[in-house]
């Protein structure tokens, strides 16, 4: 889709005064939001980070908007733009893991999530809160988990979408939605919601978060890529539940 002219103008001024401008996948937002903070009070290098879904953000590159960095809950959005060539493929690189997990309004008991788990009987007739199953990463991996466990057919009827994960995290955090499929390190961002199980990582395809700089990028916007996978900023990552790559 195009940008509205105004949010793009937005976009441009924030591109012009920013020295980085980082489009990123809205679940990395507590941990990048930390590291970005602690990036420009170190070297002065101004960052602006821009969260949403991931297709939503490659789109808007793909569409020119002012990206200097794209990281990505997906490997194939990040395919999707190198075959069109928007990214320096030399950049490409893989920052992050993560892990699925099902959440649940307040407190509730933990369960083991495997073939028998009785998840429209967890349900109680409310709805499971997901990204976008068709194109949002982690409600394709959701989506995955749970047809590869049996489940989907399942709870299909019951399942709300969201734009992206950490609106569906809120969903749960409301009440809205008695459970959520979303990432473990969105849970520990929502003290509204706890963590009731993990999804096996055999059920669905690895998690994994790539980075590049785009076309348009320059030296500091290079050197913000780099730090992000620092031992710094990876300690920071990991004390927010991604986990570390080989």
């Amino acid at each position: 889709m195009r940008l509205p002219l105004a949010a793009a103008m937005i976009l441009c001024a924030q591109s012009a005064l920013a020295d980085v401008t980082v489009f990123a996948a809205a679940s990395l937002k507590t941990a990048l939001d930390d590291i970005a903070a602690a990036y420009t009070e170190n070297t002065g290098t101004e960052i602006t980070l821009s969260y949403g879904g991931t297709p939503a953000l490659a789109k808007q590159i793909a569409e020119g908007a002012p990206a200097d960095i794209f990281l990505s809950a997906s490997t194939a959005w990040m395919d999707d733009l190198q075959e069109k060539a928007l990214i320096q493929d030399a950049t490409r690189r893989d920052i992050l893991g993560n892990s699925l997990i099902l959440v649940a309004h307040g407190q509730a008991a933990p369960v083991i999530i495997d073939a028998t788990v009785d998840l429209p009987g967890l349900l109680g007739g409310g709805k499971l809160a997901m990204a976008l199953v068709a194109s949002v990463p982690a409600g394709q991996y959701g989506k995955e988990a749970l047809e590869s466990l049996g489940l989907w057919s399942k709870v299909e009827p019951s399942v709300v979408q969201s734009e992206n994960v950490r609106a569906a995290l809120k969903l749960v955090a409301l009440g809205e939605a008695p459970l959520g499929i979303v990432y473990a390190s969105d849970a520990i961002a929502e003290p509204g919601v706890s963590v009731i199980g993990t999804f096996p990582a055999d059920s669905h395809q690895p998690i994994v978060y790539p980075g590049a700089l785009t076309i348009t990028a320059g030296d500091e916007a290079g050197a913000f890529l780099d730090h992000l996978s620092s031992p710094e900023a990876q300690e920071v990552f990991r004390a927010n539940g991604f986990l570390p790559l080989p």
